[in-house]
């Protein structure tokens, strides 16, 4: 990973986990939540940054800080088609 492409995902994780530190413990935000605070620009770039986000929310689940969901359940990154929610991990 090039160091701007590092960068870049420690700031899409660091926005994930400073979204969800200012919600209630069972709120869930979008990754479109992270991908527009860790863009940098005022126009739509951040859309760029969507996949990424996602990635980013992956690593997260990884290292146990959260959980990935649709319809309110957690999924395996496998099995998931289409719009997602990223939570806190339940402890």
């Amino acid at each position: 990973m090039a160091q701007t492409d590092r960068q870049l995902a420690q700031r899409l994780e660091r926005a994930i986990m400073s979204l969800l530190e200012r919600r209630a413990d069972t709120s869930s935000i979008c990754p479109s939540d992270a991908a527009r605070a860790a863009y940098e620009g005022d126009d739509d770039g951040w859309r760029a940054l969507m996949e990424p986000a996602r990635r980013a929310a992956w690593r997260l689940v990884a290292a146990g800080e959260v959980e990935v969901t649709q319809a309110g359940r957690p999924v395996e990154e496998a099995e998931v088609r289409g719009p997602i929610r990223i939570r806190r991990a339940r402890r």
